[in-house]
């Protein structure tokens, strides 16, 4: 036996990892589709990822904004034309963030409080969006995260925060420029030292947080061919989700002749789309096929906001139209940021691919 509790903490993750894969291979939950049953394997690696990234590598005293959502880090409900980057916090300590935000049209800071030992957060400390902050003369944006009282841009930490994510979404993320945000602790650090126990801690924390995910998937496909109510901006709010959006979920089964028509109207908003997921809250790969999602800025509307996008395998050759990369069923999620209101009800009907096209 080890004498170091850092080796058996980092066991533990290796032996949670080893078993994560009967999740979606054995039981009630086992998947069907060989897509499927392979994103698995990359969901594995891409949570424990982030998992290194936060609990393991990230330091409050000296912390970095990193990565936790992208094109090659899907989980939790991804998004293709959004950057999700992380950052742990001390609650006593003083933090100056900066950002450009470059094209982003919805931009957002959020802290979440705790625990701190790898389970999901349990609520927003606080959230400042654009809308709400004032901007530098050179068209930055600068905000305090203090325990302490600051003018102008301020976000008080409470006793409980833990993490700060921030949040930027762009109409086009392929061509367009990218936010960039920094962080800074104005505190001194004290003196490095990584004991053992720590370590082993940081580890734990990371076993903690890949268990905590690996309860919630497979998500079920709930019913077909379906659009759930859209629900409104959340008061309270689980885990990392967002502050100021509402959603809706929905899914798909469909054959090779078949197609979703989906009738909605957005209220006005900062940003919209829709996307199709796997049932590891995976978006499809946007990068070979961009037509797995939309945004409000592709989506053709008429000049109530009314419009009408179909889901298929086939390309029926009219606007609006989702790819459904050859999945037979899958998850449809709805956002919208900063709503004028919760938008209405989607509707959804089956009908043939020709039917589709000449409707």
């Amino acid at each position: 036996m080890s004498e170091y509790k850092t080796t058996e903490a980092a066991h533990e993750l290796l032996e949670t990892m080893t078993g994560l894969d009967k999740l979606f291979l054995e039981g009630e939950k086992a998947l069907s589709h060989p897509a499927d049953v392979l994103d698995g394997y990359r969901w594995i690696f891409s949570i424990t990822q982030v998992a290194m990234d936060v609990y393991v590598w990230g330091d409050k005293y000296k912390p970095r904004f990193i990565e936790i959502v992208g094109p090659y880090k899907k989980w939790g409900g991804d998004n293709s034309d959004a950057f999700y980057f992380m950052a742990p916090i001390d609650p006593g300590r003083t933090y100056k963030v900066t950002v450009d935000p470059g094209d982003a049209v919805y931009l957002s800071l959020t802290v979440y409080g705790g625990p701190d030992d790898g389970h999901y957060s349990k609520r927003i400390v606080g959230l400042l969006n654009t809308t709400e902050m004032t901007q530098d003369p050179d068209g930055r944006y600068t905000v305090m995260l203090s325990p302490d009282h600051h003018e102008g841009n301020y976000m008080k930490l409470e006793e409980d925060a833990v993490v700060a994510i921030t949040r930027d979404y762009m109409n086009d993320p392929v061509n367009g420029q990218k936010a960039y945000w920094e962080i800074e602790c104005l505190d001194p650090a004290p003196p490095y030292e990584m004991t053992d126990e720590e370590m082993a801690r940081r580890f734990k924390a990371a076993t903690t947080w890949v268990q905590d995910q690996a309860r919630m998937v497979p998500i079920a496909l709930g019913e077909p061919n379906h659009i759930d109510d859209p629900y409104p901006v959340q008061k309270v709010t689980f885990g990392w989700a967002a502050g100021d959006a509402a959603y809706a979920m929905g899914s798909y089964h469909l054959s090779d002749d078949e197609a979703l028509v989906l009738k909605g109207v957005t209220p006005e908003c900062a940003f919209w789309n829709v996307c199709l997921w796997n049932q590891f809250l995976h978006t499809y790969n946007y990068d070979y096929d961009p037509l797995v999602t939309a945004n409000g800025s592709r989506i053709q509307a008429d000049d109530d906001g009314n419009w009408r996008i179909i889901i298929s395998h086939k390309d029926p050759g009219v606007p609006n139209w989702i790819s459904t990369q050859g999945r037979p069923h899958g998850r449809i999620w709805f956002r919208w940021f900063l709503p004028e209101h919760t938008p209405e009800q989607v509707t959804a009907e089956v009908v043939s691919i020709d039917e589709a096209a000449h409707s």
